[in-house]
């Protein structure tokens, strides 16, 4: 095979995965799971930008993104998910 033909192959797989993450994250019921497809998109989006040139790009959407952004997300799901139990708690008892 050819180096274009490989690439061409290569950005395709690229391409399937990040929307197969999107349509993942934006479709999990749970949202730790969904917060962790996030990152995992973020960091595959990141891939994207590098493949494209743009590695400023890149490493912003890798530290921002997926970094800072995925933290928060998980803190706040964290969060949820203690608010709903103690919520459950105070309705049983």
């Amino acid at each position: 095979m050819s180096q274009p033909a490989l690439l061409l192959a290569f950005d395709a797989v690229l391409l399937a995965t990040l929307l197969a993450l999107a349509l993942a994250a934006v479709l999990s019921p749970e949202p730790r799971r969904a917060v962790m497809l996030f990152i995992a998109f973020g960091l595959w989006l990141s891939l994207v930008w590098a493949r494209l040139h743009a590695p400023d790009v890149a490493l912003a959407e890798a530290a921002i993104g997926a970094g800072l952004g995925g933290a928060l997300m998980l803190a706040a799901a964290r969060r949820a998910a203690r608010a709903a139990r103690s919520n459950d708690d105070e309705a049983a008892g």
